[in-house]
């Protein structure tokens, strides 16, 4: 279906984010977020046929927008700092299990059936093993962290956002582009206040321009067009790909070698994806 393959497509980008994150750790992560934004923001303007008209939409969407692209990286990011980044991340990547579920809460001509359920959790099941399985415990991930709760809200943000897209009044997706403007904004505001400033050489603006065409801009646009077309509940499931990829773009990039965790948690979330999509 033509969704999956944009959803996929959204998915791949996403993938990217953790290996280019790492070449651009020392850049606060407001920072970049917001300079992503900024850049990814861009793709709508042919879209838009470089109308910024295109960008006008009702002051509820605009706010949905923002609560999803702006709302998702404040709380991930405010997590990260509050917890072991490890466990953070594995809570934040509740967000498609979350999309599973809760889709007969925001969509009324949604059924959740049981085999949507343990799909979820077959997913997630996946993606604990591919995040988890990398390394053993530290003795601080037994102890609670307010990040933990953090992370928690970051998916729901995220799941609930993609959700009630599909609620709105119609919007071109070339809208999303106001929506990572508006997000970069307010991200590059947070920076100003809460973050240091720093000197970015030439190599750090072409990797920012790759991150907001890529993971922090092209994602969403495709994103926004498979969730307006498919099942909200499959594209849940599909996006358990994340983590698998994101993982084996490491793998790749920093030279280590594929491990069992990653083959494993692949095979349960293709399980997962097929089950869920009958």
């Amino acid at each position: 279906m033509k969704s999956d393959l944009l959803a996929l497509a959204a998915i791949a980008l996403w993938g990217t984010l953790a290996p280019l994150g790492v070449q651009l750790a020392h850049i606060p992560p407001f920072m970049l977020t917001g300079l992503g934004l900024l850049v990814g923001s861009l793709i709508s303007l042919p879209l838009a046929r470089f109308r910024l008209s295109r960008w006008q939409v009702p002051l509820p969407t605009l706010l949905v927008g923002v609560y999803g692209l702006f709302g998702f990286h404040f709380l991930l990011f405010i997590a990260l700092r509050n917890a072991p980044a490890v466990e953070a991340n594995l809570i934040n990547y509740l967000w498609p299990l979350g999309m599973v579920v809760m889709a007969p809460l925001f969509l009324k001509d949604v059924q959740l059936l049981g085999r949507h359920i343990v799909a979820a959790l077959i997913g997630f099941t996946g993606a604990a093993i591919a995040i988890l399985g990398r390394g053993g415990q530290s003795d601080a991930a037994v102890e609670f962290h307010s990040g933990y709760v953090i992370a928690l809200a970051s998916a729901f943000v995220w799941a609930s956002y993609s959700l009630l897209t599909r609620r709105l009044p119609a919007f071109p997706t070339a809208a999303v582009g106001g929506f990572a403007a508006a997000s970069g904004v307010l991200s590059l505001v947070c920076h100003a206040l809460l973050e240091p400033a720093v000197a970015l050489s030439t190599q750090d603006l072409v990797l920012i321009a790759i991150l907001g065409l890529g993971p922090l801009g092209g994602a969403f646009f495709l994103w926004d067009a498979a969730i307006k077309l498919g099942d909200t509940r499959r594209i849940g499931l599909l996006a358990f790909a994340t983590p698998i990829l994101s993982t084996v773009m490491l793998l790749l990039t920093t030279g280590q070698a594929l491990q069992w965790n990653v083959a494993v948690a692949a095979a349960l979330v293709v399980g997962a994806a097929w089950l869920g999509s009958r």
